[in-house]
Order: structure tokens, then C-alpha cells, then sequence
């Protein structure tokens, strides 16, 4: 791009190089904005003769078209795209949705100097309306091969961003205990119910047992006919692995263990089975508080209805340390 100083009266289509501001020190026009026959008239009601401009040169494209063609490209499910001031666009969620964000492609796009990415964390929970991500180019413009090549690898191996909606999921809740149920419903409801608030939900089916394997079986059975997005196991016990009561009652109703042990402080002893496409989450010790654990990471994509599997729960311990 070329800049130079010229007269307002030929600036029209040119791009601002620096924000103008009137003598009182208010705003009058960004920089990076596209001077229209309007804003001359503008300028020179402010007395204003020159201006600070550049213009595209062949093989380049505007800061504002670059970041929402990549914006369009890089990601799907329920957002929209709102440019704003400097070479941005943002994503904003249109419905409550878990993210999915693949870092590995987000990381290769952004070794590219001219457009640079930020989202939400991966398995983010988002409200409508909310930010998840923004792009953000080089000032004033892109080259048109790197453009090109940026979406190009989107096309090839996107998204970066999936918005995948929470729409009311139904929820299974089962307390155990190993003398009395009710005992256990009575300890973590409480704390249950924040959780679930956190998302805009409700348990929507809830039992509680004796934690014995054939009583913990059939609550289980009886959670899964109506087919939840999750069906959560709040014990008072801490099992030391699927060989406990627990794990044995997941592996009687036909759940495959996808994952023990999980590399979040507090959650270690996360325990993930899924029976066809119902999963069974048990996380002692997690039900006891609403402080952050390993169930707030793992409940929204679970509640979008998507199949978080061992690999990413691995990939939790970057950042697994809550508290």
C-alpha cells in the first residue's frame, strides 16, 4: 500500500492512515475507513485541506472484506458476523451452544502475519449474544495470495469454531449412596441444581439409590429409556476405578468405558462411559461443591449433544488445574 498526504477533495474511495479528530478532540472518522463524496463534505466543514490516506495497490484487499471472508470461512453452527472498528470481524453466538475449537488449525492460521484469530476456550459454554471469537487483519489491507491461502486451508480442513446449540437438553440424575439414596439427593442437589443453572437447565429425570450394583443398575436403566444427553452419577463414595459399584452398573446396562481418570485438580477420578449415545458420568467429589471442576469442563459439549472422547479428555490438562 502507498500513503501519502492528499487533498480532501481527491481522497474520495481512499483509506484513512491515521483517525481524525475534530478541533475539541471528538472523533470524526476512524482510521482505516473508506472516505465516501460525504465524509469530503464533513472534512471540509471541520476546515480541514489534506488528509492522511493510502490506497490498495494490485493484489491486495481491504482490511474489512479480508476479515469476513475468513470470518465466513472458519467457522458453522449458531453465530453471526458483525464487522467492526479496525480491520475486525466478530462472532457472536446466536443461542446458548458449546464450542468446539480445533487449536491445532487455529495455531497454523495464525503463524500467517496478515489475519490473526482469538476464540473462546474449547468446550466453552456461550449465552446468545455472547463473543466467541474474533478476527483481525493487518492494517488497511491483506495481500490477495495470502487471503487466498488462509482460506484455502479453511475450505480444506475447517472449522476453526463450531457453535454447536444447547437446545433444553434433558438430564439424568442419579444419587447414590452406600446406606441410603435419599441421603446422597439431600447432600448434592443443592450444588446439582447451580451447576445445571449455570447453563440455563434442569435435571429433568432424578433418582436416587442404595449404591449396590443390581440397585445401581436398574436406576440406570430406568435414566436411559427416555434417552438424556447425560446422565450424571452423583456418589458419595469415591470409586477407585470401573471395578467399583459404580463402573460395574455402567458395564451391566451396556456402557463401553471410554474414559477413567481425567487431568483435572478437582475431577481426577472422572469416569465416562457411554451407552449407544447416552453418556454416564460419574465424578466423585465433584457433586459436593459448586466450585469449578472437571464436570464444568466437560458438561457443555456433552450437553450439545456431542461424544467427548478419551483423547480429549487428556487434552484437559492444559489449564486442568482449576483450584
Amino acid at each position: 500500500m502507498k500513503a501519502q498526504t492528499v487533498s480532501v477533495k481527491v481522497s474520495t474511495g481512499r483509506v484513512l492512515c491515521c483517525t481524525v479528530f475534530r478541533p475539541g478532540g471528538k472523533k470524526l472518522l476512524a482510521k482505516g475507513h473508506i472516505i465516501s463524496e460525504d465524509d469530503i463534505r464533513i472534512l471540509e466543514s471541520e476546515g480541514m485541506e489534506k488528509v492522511w490516506v493510502t490506497e490498495l495497490e494490485d493484489g491486495e484487499i481491504g482490511e474489512d472484506e479480508a476479515v469476513s471472508r475468513v470470518a465466513s470461512e472458519m467457522g458453522c453452527g449458531c453465530y453471526e458476523i458483525h464487522l467492526a472498528a479496525g480491520g475486525r470481524a466478530n462472532l457472536h453466538a446466536t443461542e446458548n451452544c458449546c464450542l468446539l475449537v480445533d487449536d491445532e488449525l487455529l495455531r497454523q492460521i495464525n503463524c500467517v502475519s496478515s489475519v490473526v484469530i482469538a476464540t473462546s476456550l474449547n468446550f466453552s459454554f456461550a449465552v446468545a449474544g455472547q463473543r466467541i471469537a474474533t478476527v483481525k487483519s493487518a492494517p488497511f489491507a491483506v495481500a490477495t495470495d495470502q487471503l487466498n491461502a488462509i482460506n484455502s486451508i479453511l475450505r480444506e480442513r475447517g472449522p476453526i469454531i463450531q457453535a454447536r446449540p444447547v437446545r433444553n437438553p434433558p438430564i439424568g440424575v442419579l444419587y447414590s449412596d452406600p446406606v441410603n439414596g435419599e441421603r446422597a439427593r439431600q447432600l448434592f442437589e443443592n450444588v446439582t441444581r447451580q451447576r445445571l443453572e449455570r447453563f440455563g437447565l434442569g435435571a429433568s429425570f432424578v433418582m436416587s439409590c442404595v449404591e449396590d450394583e443390581p440397585s445401581v443398575t436398574r436406576a440406570l436403566h430406568h435414566l436411559l429409556r427416555p434417552k438424556p444427553a447425560v446422565i450424571m452419577v452423583a456418589s458419595t463414595t469415591a470409586p477407585a476405578g470401573p471395578e467399583d459399584v459404580v463402573g460395574r452398573a455402567m458395564a451391566q446396562v451396556g456402557g463401553a468405558l471410554e474414559r477413567f481418570l481425567a487431568p483435572v485438580e478437582p475431577g481426577n477420578l472422572l469416569m465416562l462411559a457411554y451407552k449407544d449415545d447416552v453418556p454416564i458420568v460419574s465424578a466423585p467429589g465433584c457433586f459436593r461443591s459448586a466450585k469449578a471442576n472437571v464436570m464444568d469442563l466437560v458438561l457443555p459439549p456433552l450437553l450439545a449433544r456431542y461424544r467427548v472422547n478419551s483423547w480429549e479428555v487428556a487434552c484437559l490438562g492444559h489449564g486442568g488445574l482449576l483450584g
